[in-house]
């Protein structure tokens, strides 16, 4: 097929490179603008984009899409059959979804209707969920409600991290969005609609999402959001005024009763108490300012007592 593929971070890469592979012709890629970040705001090239450098591939980086006179005539002239979009975050205009034969195909990291938004692997461990996946879908005008095209499911480990999950899912997507070409093209695909009743809601996450609530949140659910949410938003709250960031943490067992959001020292470790009577033990932590360290040195150094309350 002829494709415009719209991708920008890392998990579109694989697909990029998968549908070269498979001799597809990707006529132009469509990515981000280059953008400052980190501390030191340095100008950050998306890694879509340097991969579509190092093939030779035509790319452009419009700032918007709607609107966008001269990229309409681009993509008109290309005629694609098909526009691929992975991970592009960038909402597609009713011209591009309307455009190619094939329509537009996206690449999803969940299994729809479950996890619909911008933050689907997060959000499915974060929520405790033993199976995730991906999907390819039709993209419309909704937010992830276009007809399912393939799906492939596996299992998440009861201590997998969605930064685990990233690399793992976006080769599984490549090659689902292979198959998924070849099955349009073979006319071998049968489009199905969603249960829009089954959906649930994935969210772009928020600094607030990784808050530690030990008052409201269970041992176990604290764990799974930790899971889900680091690196960004991580996992933090306040103790003595300061911002207290948790990198690693575990529930505990057995152990003390501890009353929600109340440390407790036991045996060198930090222990601290969460909803229904439940139990985590914070491995690894920092205080702002503060280098990271592990609980036991961070009780030691800061010399933290029993009963103490972290916010």
């Amino acid at each position: 097929m002829k494709l415009v593929f719209c991708g920008t971070p890392e998990f579109a890469v694989p697909s990029l490179q998968a549908v070269v592979d498979a001799g597809h012709e990707v006529a132009l890629v469509l990515t981000q603008p280059d953008r400052p970040a980190g501390r030191k705001l340095e100008i950050q090239v998306p890694p879509v984009k340097q991969l579509a450098l190092a093939l030779g591939l035509p790319v452009l980086q419009p700032e918007k899409l709607k609107t966008n006179a001269e990229l309409r005539a681009r993509l008109e002239a290309i005629a694609p059959d098909a526009i691929v979009v992975v991970a592009y975050g960038r909402i597609i205009p009713e011209w591009m979804l309307s455009l190619p034969r094939f329509g537009n195909i996206n690449v999803h990291g969940s299994l729809l209707p479950k996890y619909r938004g911008a933050a689907p692997i997060q959000w499915a461990v974060a929520n405790g969920e033993t199976e995730t996946g991906v999907t390819t879908m039709l993209l419309n005008a909704g937010l992830d409600t276009g007809d399912v095209l393939l799906s492939h499911s596996i299992p998440i480990g009861p201590s997998t991290t969605a930064e685990e999950l990233y690399p793992q899912l976006s080769q599984i997507g490549a090659k689902l969005l292979v198959d998924t070409l070849s099955g349009l093209e073979q006319g071998t695909i049968q489009a199905q609609s969603q249960n829009d009743a089954e959906a649930t809601l994935a969210p772009i996450l928020t600094r607030e999402d990784g808050r530690l609530v030990p008052t409201e949140r269970t041992a176990e659910q604290a764990y799974n959001r930790w899971r889900g949410f680091y690196p960004w938003p991580g996992c933090w709250a306040i103790f003595r005024g300061k911002r207290f960031l948790v990198y690693a943490l575990r529930p505990v067992v057995e152990g003390p009763s501890v009353a929600p959001g109340l440390f407790e020292v036991s045996g060198g470790e930090l222990l601290l108490g969460a909803a229904e009577n439940t139990l985590l033990a914070l491995d690894e932590v920092q205080i702002e300012g503060k280098p990271r360290m592990s609980g036991t040195q961070f009780v030691r150094d800061f010399q933290v007592h029993s009963g103490e309350r972290l916010d």
